[in-house]
């Protein structure tokens, strides 16, 4: 009788402490997902478990073998969705942005077209090629050919200045050496005043930091899509098995990993991210500041729009001034053979603005969209853990899991970045070993940032070795002469330079081992519409490929 009492003393023992609880919460949230073959209806002996404490489980092997995949699972979709506003806003914006420059290029020519028709009828159609031209070249500059903006007008202008000449002497004959001659002598001329100059600034700053800002859009698209598809160690992946799922072995399947717990593996298993954080935010601080420009001193659609109306103004100051300029052509290159009269007929300016387009809003949803990404990486964990399905609240420091059963977390939590995880409670982290893909995405962000810095001053970084080595050749115009771009468009400011003060017009201009200019085949072919090849025309740009020598010095140092 007495052994009998001491027996039932020991099984009551037993189910008190729990050896013969049940598992039916346990199997309710795990069938939710899997298979229940394999899972107990009451508590078994835990010595099997791996990664949880090994006393009373609802978990056999092959439980804990699919929680451990599905906490993996669970850990890439958070990340996944938490970083989803940054790829959807750089994915949309990047499509929106250049769908709405490339519009505005095409009414930008549209509007030309009807303008000079209008305004010099048939001598307008005859010379429409060399027009399209410069939208064509003004196209190929904005996706990214290897030709400067400089150099687009620089043709253009000295072409239009040969085909105007002759429009304004049609007394005279004219062979392509004379118009040649007359192409030669335009920067001492001015034949269009300082209209080349305006023109230059207004739509070199603009469209480059139009340029720039789409490529700096699908930059910052291609490094979050690359910063988040992560490999997940062994060690990360265990230690989110034991804060998320290690409670429903325990038969606790509704209790959250405290706060803390939940960031220190967080900023284990995010390490790598957070070292993203300090050139990240440089990125997306220089990219509002571009945005900013193009809604002011940068104004794209002013700029696209002031196309045909420069163009006009330049070809009326020839007309009105074509006496003196002819008479200083005819004594440099001399009198040209005389033809019967022609009629001429009088410029009118016509301008035309864009319609339909509307770049203030765009930039402002953009603005507003840019500003919540300062710090995304850092603030990853923190994000994660925020979930109520991920973690208990911050205030729950007593009813939460904390890696062994209910209570008080106590380890402090690690600070950000690898380097920091050496303290790390939850995980073994390797911090001697920088990650490669971070460093590389590391000098991607430097690159964005380098150019859009550029871009801030009308430069472009890809052709400014190039433009460099041409500031010699006559060159007088905008960033290549080292002037300062100030927010001085006449919208935008109560002060504008006055007009006296402007620079003399001296366009760049190739040096002659740059393009052949020599025979009439190549003046014609010039005029008609070039087909030389991009990289014939501007030399290699060293700019990322010392970018990349600076960091492998680093890495090595």
């Amino acid at each position: 009788v007495k052994m009998m009492k001491v027996l039932v003393c020991v099984i009551a023992l037993w189910g008190a402490a729990g050896g013969a609880r049940s598992c039916g919460e346990s199997r309710r949230v795990y069938g939710e997902k899997h298979e229940l073959s394999t899972a107990p209806h009451t508590h078994i002996s835990g010595e099997h478990l791996r990664l949880c404490p090994r006393d009373y489980t609802c978990c056999s092997s092959l439980m804990e073998d699919t929680l451990v995949r599905q906490s993996e699972a669970d850990f890439l979709s958070a990340v996944q969705d938490t970083s989803q506003f940054l790829l959807t806003t750089f994915t949309q914006r990047h499509r929106k942005f250049d769908e709405f420059f490339r519009e505005l290029m095409d009414v930008a020519e549209k509007s030309m077209n009807q303008m000079f028709t209008q305004t010099y009828g048939h001598l307008y159609t005859q010379n429409a090629p060399i027009f399209q031209q410069l939208f064509s070249d003004l196209r190929r500059y904005y996706t990214g050919g290897r030709v400067s903006v400089a150099e687009v007008l620089s043709d253009f202008w000295a072409g239009l200045v040969e085909r105007v000449f002759a429009l304004v002497n049609p007394q005279y004959q004219f062979s392509e050496d004379y118009l040649e001659c007359v192409s030669k002598h335009a920067e001492q001329l001015r034949p269009f005043g300082d209209v080349p100059h305006k023109l230059h600034i207004q739509v070199s700053r603009a469209l480059t930091a139009a340029r720039t800002l789409v490529q700096s859009l699908a930059a910052g698209r291609d490094i979050v899509n690359k910063a988040t598809k992560l490999t997940v160690g062994s060690e990360c992946v265990q230690a989110l098995m034991r804060q998320w799922f290690c409670p429903l072995c325990r038969g606790l399947p509704f209790l959250k990993p405290c706060h803390s717990l939940c960031l220190n593996v967080m900023k284990g298993c995010l390490a790598n991210q957070a070292d993203l954080d300090s050139e990240w935010n440089n990125f997306i601080d220089v990219l509002m500041a571009v945005v900013e420009k193009l809604s002011g001193p940068f104004h794209f659609e002013l700029a696209a729009d002031s196309i045909a109306v420069k163009v006009s103004e330049g070809i009326m100051y020839m007309q009105e001034n074509s006496i003196s300029i002819s008479a200083k052509v005819f004594q440099g290159c001399g009198i040209p053979r005389p033809t019967p009269a022609r009629n001429k007929r009088s410029a009118e300016d016509k301008p035309t603005t864009a319609s339909g387009t509307n770049l203030d809003r765009l930039v402002e949803e953009l603005q507003e969209r840019l500003r919540p990404m300062r710090g995304f990486w850092v603030a990853l964990p923190h994000t994660i853990c925020n979930d109520e399905h991920k973690a208990a609240d911050v205030t729950n420091e007593d009813r939460c899991w904390n890696g062994q059963t209910r209570g008080r977390y106590l380890p402090s939590v690690t600070a950000d970045g690898l380097v920091n995880q050496i303290n790390n409670p939850e995980m073994e982290v390797d911090v001697a070993r920088p990650d490669v893909k971070t460093r590389q995405l590391i000098m991607e962000l430097r690159v964005a940032v380098n150019r859009l810095k550029h871009a801030l001053n009308g430069r472009d970084a890809d052709l400014i070795d190039s433009e460099c080595l041409r500031t010699g050749s006559g060159s007088g115009v905008g960033a290549e002469s080292g002037e300062r771009f100030s927010d001085d468009w006449p919208a935008y400011g109560s002060f504008s330079p006055p007009h006296n003060t402007l620079p003399v017009d001296k366009l760049p201009r190739p040096r002659n081992g740059l393009r052949p200019r020599d025979t009439p085949s190549n003046k014609r072919n010039r005029l008609n519409g070039r087909a030389q090849s991009d990289a014939g025309r501007l030399f290699p740009p060293l700019l990322p490929f010392l970018l990349l020598l600076t960091v492998l010095c680093v890495s090595v140092m």
